[in-house]
């Protein structure tokens, strides 16, 4: 049975890595806007949530191989920063996955018993032909989209379609940035979480209507910003960009001692 609304929850933007890049780099045909370039950061995340008894890992961030092979900067290892919050990944009950980029999926080895959800159109998207097009391949890991497959064939994948509900969470499908991309819902007392993951990387991006550079299908993109606002009318509702440096400066920290790792959202 899911627990209630009222029940408490924790959800935590954990930090992991970061990159320096440009507005250019960020946003899909920065020229048509008229601007000039200018630097930016990136900051990369996977999210917890703590409700009921349940440990629930969103996303599980880059590797070192894919993430080093990228020039990507970790800050802390996923595997570390878990334990440096208390959190061992053989008690992770779940993990959502939403989408199969490499910076999102590349330690499902860590979480030996988690149940792992991703939506029907992301997996066979990136188990079809199409994704060997070297334009979708350079944001993938094959050897991460065959932990997906290995889950599948042991039992441990499950596989959705549109909208679903498990734990009191939901895992939304919006697609856009790619062929399945979902967000992940939290209902709390104080009201909803949106863990937007890479359906709004940036808040810029949902403020001035500025699709991300990297995008499967870009009208979906638009109406996957569409209904991000839409579930943000809620009471209460907060967001939570996927990839936004502001992240770690609209929330508090989860450890004042440890103010770079984690902030509490709720």
């Amino acid at each position: 049975m899911d627990a209630p609304v009222s029940a408490p929850v924790e959800v935590l933007a954990v930090r992991y890595g970061r990159r320096a890049t440009t507005r250019s780099e960020v946003f899909l045909n920065h020229h048509y806007y008229g601007e000039p370039d200018g630097p930016m950061e990136m900051d990369y995340y996977f999210w917890v949530v703590r409700r009921a008894g349940r440990t629930v890992v969103v996303d599980t961030g880059f590797n070192g191989e894919s993430g080093g092979r990228r020039d990507r900067a970790t800050t802390c290892a996923p595997g570390e920063a878990l334990a440096r919050l208390g959190i061992d990944p053989a008690d992770v009950d779940q993990v959502f996955v939403t989408h199969a980029h490499y910076d999102h999926v590349g330690n499902l080895g860590l979480f030996p018993a988690a149940e792992v959800v991703i939506t029907r159109r992301e997996l066979e998207f990136w188990t079809s032909p199409l994704a060997h097009r070297h334009l979708f391949a350079v944001l993938a890991e094959e050897r991460d989209v065959a932990d997906l497959d290995a889950l599948r064939r042991a039992g441990r994948l499950t596989v959705v379609d549109g909208s679903h509900t498990t734990g009191g969470l939901e895992f939304v499908e919006v697609g856009g940035h790619t062929p399945g991309q979902a967000v992940v819902r939290v209902p709390t007392p104080a009201g909803p979480v949106v863990l937007a993951s890479d359906a709004v990387h940036y808040y810029e991006e949902l403020e001035r209507d500025r699709p991300f550079v990297a995008v499967a299908d870009l009208a979906q993109a638009y109406r996957a910003f569409d209904r991000v606002r839409e579930m943000l009318q809620d009471p209460g509702a907060v967001l939570v960009a996927g990839h936004d440096p502001l992240v770690r400066h609209r929330f508090t920290p989860h450890d004042p001692a440890d103010p770079a790792l984690a902030v509490r959202i709720r």
